[in-house]
């Protein structure tokens, strides 16, 4: 279907009048998009189990109904190309809302959050300078002060001082990880190489003479190697190469080895090269493990570098009294990464990075003559993007609406119904638990019984073959249990200890979304067992693999 064909009998065309129509006039309640909009309202749950076809359709076919390069010469009636929306978009759209859907960082929206958003869009602020967001320019900077509370704990008087200060932030707002992890690197580069006397600062000069002025062969981040990739596009960014995120090796429990990184800084340290940031992470994106971070802040001290925590899946946990001290020592970070759009339960688009000092942000200050103006209180002066829409605005409402103790619920019954979900693995004997719950992410795959006893025993060669043919089972479940439409879980590849650091394919569950019940899991599973024996390709896997235990 193409967007305007729908109807024979009459046809839009383009004239004032019409133009000032859409912008003037509202769609009527009978029409599609009035339609639409009420059952979204009434029921949002109800509309997505309707409009979203449960049974996966082919990429290449759903790219046939966006395969034209041609703008339309003449308009399109809005029910005909909501229609289309329908047909084309919305009934092939992922459904990421769904109880079942847990293979991803992406959950159930609370219903308040779209009367919100249409607030926040027929508002269309932008964030770049007040005089496009005179009262939404103080809310993000209020919003900004309320995560930072939640990681630093200073007290009122300091806030009120320091929140709504012209010369100094205490984070950034943007639109997701990537753009806050890159900006707190942006923020440490620059401030391990300040303005000097001869230089004029790194931002200025470039990194070439940088490294020239301060005498240094280099300049690296460490980061253990469950690190998120956005790492690596900063590196890119800011000149220093992919090359230079240095990723140290991770112990059984996924976090990063200190003694590994400790030897690492005293290599580099002979080797002339400076740290520009020692980085924490609070929640890997595969394993959901936290590292050590009080240690990691004493080895940031020792080298005198930026320490910088990613917290942007696990940061949330700071809600909840129970399991809030796994991030002991995130209050000693010079910065922060916060996803809003993971655990905070706001749409897409939204993440955030605090700065334990709120002069931290000035390294990267930038200002223009007809906009950003020094002194003024133009967020933009301090933030990667440019103009940038009032997201703030959700994330105020939710933690408003919310609430702490609503947050720190959500928190205990996501790791709660994660530990539930693993010992229901554990139970059964033709699953195995690859990595146990810190958070609420866990890893597992499907061994038969008969395999599963046998793998502690087999020598090394025999065992990586059987842990490729497992490998294979492994996506082949996923991907027949991904088009079924019913459930989804991702899959990913971990170096285990236990296989002599084999790398293998296991199954990825984040256990966010608060509709998710154990008969829902459990459902999962029996669903699973169901493909390993019915689907043919899967099915000859697990015989293979049964024979071979039986010659052995």
């Amino acid at each position: 279907m193409t967007p305007g064909k729908a109807s024979d009998q009459k046809h839009a065309v383009a004239n004032l009048s019409n133009l000032y129509r859409i912008f003037t006039v509202p769609e009527s309640p009978d029409s599609t998009l009035g339609r639409i909009d009420q059952e979204i309202s009434q029921n949002l749950n109800g509309f997505l189990r309707n409009h979203i076809v449960a049974t996966e359709q082919d990429l290449t076919i759903i790219e046939q109904g966006f395969s034209s390069p041609r703008i339309p010469e003449q308009p399109t009636f809005v029910s005909d190309y909501t229609e289309f929306l329908l047909d084309t978009l919305v009934a092939q759209s992922v459904h990421t809302a769904a109880p079942g859907f847990v293979g991803h960082m992406t959950s159930a929206l609370p219903n308040f959050m779209l009367p919100l958003s249409r607030i926040m869009t027929a508002l269309n602020q932008n964030l770049v300078k007040i005089e496009t967001s005179k009262a939404f320019t103080p809310m993000e900077r209020q919003v900004l002060g309320m995560l930072h509370a939640l990681i630093y704990g200073k007290d009122d008087a300091y806030y009120q001082h320091w929140m709504h200060d012209p010369e100094c932030a205490l984070g950034s707002f943007c639109s997701g990880g990537t753009l806050a992890n890159i900006t707190a690197l942006w923020v440490a580069r620059n401030n391990l190489f300040p303005a000097d006397d001869g230089f004029q600062g790194i931002a200025k000069e470039g990194l070439y003479r940088a490294f020239r002025h301060y005498g240094c062969e280099g300049a690296v981040v460490l980061i253990s190697q469950r690190g998120h990739y956005s790492f690596g596009k900063a590196a890119d960014l800011l000149g220093i190469g992919r090359d230079s995120i240095i990723a140290i090796p991770t112990d059984a429990d996924n976090r990063i080895d200190i003694g590994e990184l400790q030897a690492t800084c005293d290599r580099l340290k002979e080797q002339g090269i400076r740290i520009i940031s020692l980085v924490g992470i609070a929640g890997t994106t595969e394993t959901g493990n936290v590292d050590p971070l009080d240690k990691l802040a004493d080895i940031a001290e020792q080298q005198g570098c930026h320490f910088h925590v990613d917290a942007a899946w696990g940061g949330p946990t700071l809600f909840s009294e129970t399991y809030k001290p796994l991030l002991k020592g995130i209050e000693r970070a010079d910065s922060v990464t916060i996803d809003a759009h993971k655990q905070l339960y706001v749409p897409m688009g939204a993440g955030m990075v605090l700065f334990k000092n709120p002069a931290s942000l000035s390294s990267i200050e930038h200002h223009a003559e007809y906009i950003l103006r020094k002194g003024s209180k133009d967020l933009g002066s301090h933030t990667l993007e440019g103009s940038r829409p009032g997201t703030a605005m959700l994330v105020h409402s939710a933690l408003n609406i919310i609430g702490r103790k609503g947050y720190e619920l959500l928190i205990d019954k996501g790791i709660g119904i994660a530990r539930t979900f693993a010992a229901m693995i554990d139970a059964d004997a033709d699953f195995e638990l690859i990595t146990e719950p810190e958070l609420n992410l866990l890893t597992y795959r499907y061994v038969p019984a008969p395999l599963q006893a046998l793998l502690p025993k087999l020598p090394a060669g025999e065992l990586a073959a059987v842990n490729r043919e497992l490998d294979a089972l492994t996506m082949q479940i996923q991907k027949v249990q991904r088009a079924a439409g019913q459930s989804f879980v991702s899959r990913t590849r971990l170096s285990r200890p236990q296989y002599d650091n084999d790398t293998i394919t296991v199954f990825r569950v984040v256990l966010a979304n608060p509709l998710t019940t154990p008969e829902i899991l459990r459902e999962m599973l029996a669903e699973q067992k169901q493909i390993a024996t019915e689907d043919p390709e899967a099915a000859a896997i697990v015989a293979g693999l049964l024979e071979s235990v039986a010659e052995d």
